[in-house]
């Protein structure tokens, strides 16, 4: 019996020892994890298994595989990965979970397979070699000397496929450099897709447009210093918080601001070539989108084709503009509209100073609501002077006044009218007077 106790003994000595040990490996583990990283340095990098997170808890630094896929990459999320918001190695993903992000010998921010090869890099040139990198509260990753703090590279400055607050798509006049979103290959893969969205300025007229390749595929209509005024849920500025502005760099920025810091939204460009608003809903602890660019057909640019007009509570859609007829009406009918329309009456394009007697001016017809047409050229002057201006000049074939752009007219097809269901603009269309009568 006495045996029996020591064995006893032992056996509950060994086991306690064990379990001692167990505790202690899981008390290091979760110390080592305890441990938060902050910022990235040549000495301190971060694995696959690791992170940065922001202060507020909101946002993620690190590896993530996209939806149905193997693939690691590396990027920022909102909440949880369901929500990418920026991706580094968009087009060079890595095949196991082996990566690293460090700090490279010339002081960028760089990606490392397994074999320590660099798929991916801040590429910024001549750099001081002592750097380190921080992640901020508002999903900003940052590249900045260590010594001075000077900001070196940020990933708000090479956004993705998602507009965060106070991110800026913008154009530099004098270079031609864009900054812009472009969209996912699919939903599965952050290969860089045919979809992107920036900002056009053309003779100081200032619209976002979204790109399929080299072709437009959707337009906002231009900016009136409050709204874009061819979106027409766009009618209150101060709900949208949109801005532009000029750097005095020759840089044109749209960005947009939040109203209160508990609201989170974000524009995203999707692999099908939509701009999705997206909200953060606090009750279901998720993105819904709450608006988007391709509400009808009549978002897709210029449809309808030259001269014509699309509702998207018309049947058919497209329409010819009052004055035009369909160039050729077996297409047209077949709802084929690419041909667009064509005028019914030649113009007349009298001068004021004709004395002439048996003719009479040209006039314009009137569009309510409208967003209108592309390639508008604008010119500070009031709206009587504008509709002169137009009608003085035979190659004028439209004109539009708005208190926040001025004057615009058009010299070339009308291209991409979309009748609006609210807000908009009064576009003027020039027909032959005996257009006039056909009311």
């Amino acid at each position: 019996m006495y045996h029996c106790l020591i064995v006893d003994r032992i056996m509950g000595f060994s086991l306690c020892l064990n379990m001692l040990s167990v505790l202690f490996i899981l008390f290091c583990y979760l110390l080592q994890i305890s441990i938060a990283i902050t910022n990235i340095t040549s000495s301190q990098f971060i694995k696959d298994t690791e992170t940065l997170i922001s202060k507020d808890g909101n946002f993620t630094f690190g590896f993530f595989s996209p939806k149905n896929s193997t693939n690691r990459y590396v990027g920022i999320w909102w909440k949880s990965q369901s929500t990418i918001i920026w991706v580094a190695n968009r087009n060079q993903p890595l095949n196991d979970s082996n990566g690293t992000v460090t700090i490279s010998e010339d002081g960028n921010l760089v990606v490392l397979n397994g074999q320590k090869q660099v798929i991916w890099s801040s590429n910024v040139s001549n750099i001081a070699t002592n750097t380190s990198s921080q992640f901020s509260d508002f999903g900003n990753l940052v590249l900045s000397e260590s010594t001075t703090g000077n900001i070196l590279w940020q990933s708000i400055q090479q956004p993705s496929d998602t507009l965060l607050p106070s991110m800026k798509l913008s154009i530099n006049q004098r270079t031609g450099k864009n900054v812009k979103l472009v969209s996912w290959k699919s939903p599965s893969d952050p290969y860089v897709g045919n979809f992107s969205c920036r900002t056009v300025e053309r003779l100081n007229i200032i619209e976002v447009f979204i790109w399929n390749g080299t072709q437009p595929y959707w337009r906002s209509g231009p900016w009136n210093g409050g709204v874009f005024t061819g979106v027409h849920t766009m009618t209150v500025a101060y709900f949208f918080g949109f801005r532009v502005g000029d750097d005095g760099e020759g840089n044109i920025d749209i960005y947009y601001t939040l109203q209160n810091d508990e609201e989170f939204l974000i524009y995203q460009l999707t692999s099908q070539g939509k701009l999705d608003e997206m909200r953060w809903d606090n009750e279901t602890k998720e993105m819904k989108v709450t608006w988007t660019t391709r509400e009808s057909e009549c978002d897709v640019y210029g449809i309808c084709g030259a001269f014509a007009s699309c509702s998207s509570l018309s049947s058919p859609i497209c329409s010819c503009l009052r004055g035009f007829v369909p160039r050729n009406i077996k297409e047209w009918n077949a709802h084929n509209w690419t041909g667009g329309c064509v005028r019914r009456t030649p113009l007349q394009c009298e001068r004021v100073n004709d004395n002439t007697t048996n003719t009479k001016e040209d006039g314009f017809l009137k569009l309510q609501m409208v967003k209108v047409p592309d390639f508008a050229e604008g010119v500070a002057v009031t709206p009587d002077i504008c509709r002169s201006l137009c009608l003085h000049n035979c190659s004028c074939v439209a004109y539009s006044h708005d208190s926040g752009i001025g004057c615009m007219s058009w010299t070339g097809n009308l291209l991409d009218i979309h009748q609006l269901q609210s807000g908009g603009l009064d576009l003027y269309v020039r027909v032959a007077y005996t257009e006039l009568g056909m009311l």
